[in-house]
């Protein structure tokens, strides 16, 4: 004999209370199964928000060095062409 005919004649022993017991049972493994599930979302949203957080950082911090090194280099130029400017009046 089957596991579903089990089933069918454990139903048919019980009735209708029978019936609903199982329809209660599962129910209530899916719906544990659904917890599962979202909680392992959740936990993966919170990591991937961490993640983040540290790439934002870091990003954050790779701009303000590429404009100081812009600013240098601009400084720099300035400073050159100040001096060749200079120069070339004193000839």
């Amino acid at each position: 004999m089957g596991i579903e005919a089990e089933i069918a004649t454990v139903l048919a022993q019980m009735g209708a209370a029978g019936l609903i017991g199982l329809m209660w049972l599962s129910e209530r493994r899916a719906a544990a199964e659904r917890d599962r599930q979202m909680t392992q979302l959740h936990d993966r949203i919170m990591g991937d928000t961490r993640e983040l957080g540290v790439l934002l950082s870091a990003l954050e911090s790779n701009t303000r060095a590429m404009v100081s090194l812009e600013s240098g280099q601009r400084r720099l130029t300035d400073a050159i062409e100040k001096r060749e400017v200079g120069g070339k009046q004193s000839l």
